[in-house]
């Protein structure tokens, strides 16, 4: 019995979405424009992930050290680095490593070389490049090398100086950027599903005026009230359901034509990153869609429904 009425309340469903067809595309084109910018902010997270690593990786705190630093203190400094939790990695690079890659800079530069050689001695002390697990941690990692920390007392006298502030600029312009693009996907996706509630709350609600008779018969006969809803909730539930596939049917070619041509622009393949998402990503999608569908049928048939 329950198989049974379970198909009779889809079928009507099926029927109240064809019979106000036009209606209904507009409903879907909404939500599909919904779902679409959804989508899209799942994408342009990995792109803006893989840009943020490729800035990360050429982003880091540089301490100079004095030219008769110790090497053992220097590496035992490394060591202490290491071991916080903000840091992701710390290389050392010692005088003689500077040297051959200045020389190698300058290969092409007589005169550089040659100044080089008259000094005699190296000229240059050791370096750590310390890179952060994330881009909002530098500012953490610096304080410890510059405040009123044990690791900066133990270590003043041989540090030379630190290029944080130089590359401060960089770190804060990386945090705020992702800060503001997290932000206008957010209020985007807020507003476009406010857009797409209001026409699909409209669209049932015309189905509901048109379908008057109907429920009138269904209440004469001894149609429940949950009975008589299940149809309409059906349509919101179709709304979602066909706006998520035709948001498919766009991603599909449009990300394999990205994975083709963009992926040295973009520092990654979205078809690859789409196709090994698809179930995390189309699936959450599918839930919005779905939802989406549902609240705006239970507002319209609460609020033009009396059964």
């Amino acid at each position: 019995m329950f198989w049974v009425r379970l198909k009779r309340v889809i079928k009507s469903g099926w029927v109240n979405f064809r019979r106000n067809s036009v209606v209904s595309y507009a409903a879907i084109l909404v939500t599909t424009i919904t779902l679409t910018v959804v989508t899209a902010l799942f994408v342009f997270q990995a792109i803006l992930n893989a840009g943020i690593a490729q800035v990360q990786s050429k982003v880091d705190i540089a301490v100079y050290f004095t030219v008769n630093a110790p090497e053992d203190q220097i590496l035992a400094l490394e060591g202490n680095l290491q071991k916080l939790p903000e840091v992701a990695s710390v290389q050392y690079i010692s005088a003689d490593q500077q040297v051959l890659a200045f020389r190698d800079r300058h290969s092409d530069d007589y005169l550089t070389l040659q100044a080089l050689d008259e000094l005699g001695d190296n000229p240059f002390g050791g370096l750590l490049q310390i890179t952060a697990k994330d881009s909002s941690q530098y500012d953490a990692i610096a304080q410890v090398l510059e405040g009123n920390t044990p690791i900066a007392q133990d270590n003043s006298q041989i540090i030379s100086r630190i290029n944080y502030s130089q590359n401060k600029e960089v770190i804060d312009n990386l945090n705020s950027l992702i800060f503001d693009a997290r932000r206008v996907g957010l209020v985007l996706t807020l507003v476009l599903s406010l857009i797409s509630v209001i026409i699909m709350y409209t669209t049932i609600r015309l189905t509901i005026y048109m379908a008057r008779d109907e429920i009138g018969i269904m209440r004469l006969v001894g149609a429940s009230g949950s009975y008589v809803r299940a149809p309409f909730l059906v349509q919101g539930i179709l709304y979602g359901v066909f706006a998520w596939l035709v948001t498919n049917l766009i991603f599909f070619p449009l990300t394999y034509l990205a994975g083709v041509k963009l992926t040295n622009v973009l520092g990654i393949n979205l078809y690859s990153y789409y196709t090994s998402h698809l179930f995390s990503v189309s699936g959450l999608v599918l839930v919005i869609g779905v939802l989406l569908g549902m609240i705006s049928s239970l507002l319209a048939v609460r609020r033009y429904l009396n059964v």
